[in-house]
């Protein structure tokens, strides 16, 4: 296979570290101050411009379709089951998006990283948990072995012709990570006795490094293989999965999963972090620090945990470094060190164990507790770190809110912050259960939406007024600044992730997670979407373009 050199890849507006991100000069954070940077060369008759943008929002739907705002459209560009390679399809549950162009001076060829987080039985593996009493008794090798081929992950080279993108079928690029493929571990203990493990899953969101390579994180892991928890007396025991009974025909210890795993798009390889620690990782976005050491952000997406930052002390490095967590109420940043944190060492017996059982340590240091934190991005402009809080039902926070945290100085390695809510859900402010997030080159913050599809559009439930999940903008400039609008709404039961931008600002590129989840019988499915010939629900990719994307991106504005 022809490899592809570092310097041909495209650094880009996403989840890469600013240093690396390319955005109009006018809008360029330096990284090292909270103030907006407008450049000297903008004028005033561009600002006005700006601020003239309208977006016609959408009202709330309850169809079973990908509705978009006026300006807006789209086409699929793949989904489940469709054909990679000869040997390879395309994984279910399509999560987290990033593109990477294969030459910096053509942004309509490259590569496509897409998370498949977990799979439906009934539709991938033809396996009825309704119909028996004890029904993973009844659940077969074979059954497990094409569920544990659609997670994962998929890279895929696209190309954009005639306005449309499309898979470039056989491409040597073209390959498949899932449950199946050994994965290395970037550390130098063994976990559970091996250096190898056997597969990734439960991969929700992710990143991407400044030298090019993707990031894919495990969040739920316990719905596969299940969990080790531990008794008063620190005695291990192993908790039973919650969503695919695994274990019981591949004894996998729970421990090799639940971390950051970086994919090289070039070969394939892959490792996963353990200085990252261990827990639900909905995402992790790094920035690059001027010495080139790398400042990790990660969020645990469940009820009472964690905010997590991992600081390097070596160049480029994911290994070596310090992993802290958040106490928000007295904004610092408390080490996970073994060594220097008696209260752990009482605990646990090294390092190593610190991390495995990261949501232990924090809790021993008196890290806050919060409601499911999410995805996390790097406003390109103010140096601003938000963090999506999705909800959190023990504590009746049904709408979630949107967390703004300013590091001391500016500083993404300092270890004292400022923390406040940027924005709050419910219906004054027109949104639910805030997930993932992005900028566009323009610093307008672009968010979807996780209701739960069995608490969608249910009379007595507190989503019945937002019918069903969205893609939602935050205009940075004009009349509706700081407004949400709602611009795309989704099919029955689905959800909306993953939104990365391509490097000319002209396409969204945006998951179709789950549509018709609820569906019982295979025959009478609560959704059709993508209404191909099979007349099932199928989770896609779609490309979002048109005069909207344009204008909100400001590309006319910038480049005239």
């Amino acid at each position: 296979m022809k490899s592809i050199k570092r310097r041909t890849f495209l650094s880009f507006l996403g989840k890469a570290s600013l240093g690396a991100i390319i955005v109009p000069p006018f809008l360029m954070s330096c990284g090292n101050n909270t103030k907006p940077i407008l450049g000297s060369d903008v004028s005033k008759d561009k600002l006005n411009r700006l601020k003239n943008i309208i977006v016609e929002g959408l009202s709330p739907s309850d169809n079973d379709d990908l509705i978009l705002a006026k300006g807006l459209n789209y086409h699929t560009i793949i989904k489940w089951g469709d054909q990679i390679s000869d040997k390879d399809t395309f994984g279910f549950n399509n999560d987290f998006t990033c593109f990477i162009p294969l030459d910096k001076n053509n942004p309509k060829d490259g590569l496509l990283w897409v998370n498949h987080e977990y799979i439906n039985p009934l539709f991938v593996s033809g396996f009825d948990s309704n119909v028996y009493n004890n029904p993973f008794e009844h659940k077969t090798r074979e059954q497990v072995d094409l569920e544990m081929y659609n997670v994962g992950g998929s890279i895929v080279r696209i190309k954009q012709q005639n306005e449309v993108w499309r898979v470039v079928k056989n491409d040597p690029y073209n390959r498949r990570i899932s449950a199946k493929t050994p994965i290395k571990l970037n550390w130098d203990t063994p976990v559970k006795g091996k250096t190898t493990v056997i597969g990734t899953l439960a991969n929700c969101s992710g990143g991407i490094t400044p030298w090019n390579t993707f990031l894919t994180c495990e969040e739920n892991y316990d719905g596969f293989f299940g969990e080790t928890v531990y008794d008063e007396n620190n005695n291990p025991i192993r908790k039973p999965s919650t969503h695919c009974a695994w274990e019981k025909f591949y004894d996998y210890p729970p421990e090799h999963y639940g971390w950051v795993v970086e994919i090289d798009p070039r070969n394939g390889e892959a490792q996963k972090h353990i200085a990252l620690g261990r827990f639900a990782h909905e995402c992790c976005t790094l920035y690059e620090l001027e010495d080139k050491r790398i400042v990790a952000y990660s969020g645990d997406d469940h009820n009472n945990e964690h905010l997590y930052k991992f600081i390097s002390s070596k160049p480029g490095s994911l290994k070596e470094g310090t992993l802290y967590v958040a106490d928000t109420i007295n904004g610092k940043w408390l080490p996970l060190d073994w060594k220097n944190q008696p209260q752990l060492q009482k605990k646990f017996t090294n390092q190593t164990e610190v991390l495995i059982r990261a949501r232990e340590a924090a809790k021993i240091l008196g890290a806050t507790e919060l409601n499911r934190p999410e995805d996390i991005e790097i406003d390109p402009i103010t140096g601003h770190i938000l963090i999506s809080l999705t909800n959190n039902y023990q504590k009746k926070d049904y709408h979630g809110s949107i967390l703004k945290l300013e590091e001391t100085n500016g500083k993404f390695d300092s270890l004292t912050f400022k923390a406040s809510t940027y924005k709050a859900g419910g219906e004054e402010s027109g949104f639910s259960c805030p997930d993932n997030l992005a900028f566009d080159l323009a610093g307008n913050l672009w968010m979807t939406s996780d209701m739960s599809g069995s608490a969608m559009n249910k009379e007595g439930k507190p989503y019945l007024p937002f019918k069903n999940n969205s893609l939602f903008v935050i205009p940075r400039f004009g009349k509706d600044s700081g407004k949400v609008i709602r611009v795309a709404s989704a099919p029955i039961d689905a959800e909306l992730t993953g939104p990365w931008f391509a490097p000319d600002g002209k396409t969204l590129f945006l998951s179709v997670q789950h549509p018709g989840e609820q569906t019982k019988e295979l025959t009478n499915p609560t959704s059709k979407w993508p209404f191909d010939e099979d007349n099932i629900p199928k989770p896609a990719v779609v490309a979002i373009t048109g005069d909207l994307i344009e204008k909100m991106n400001n590309l006319n504005i910038i480049n005239g």
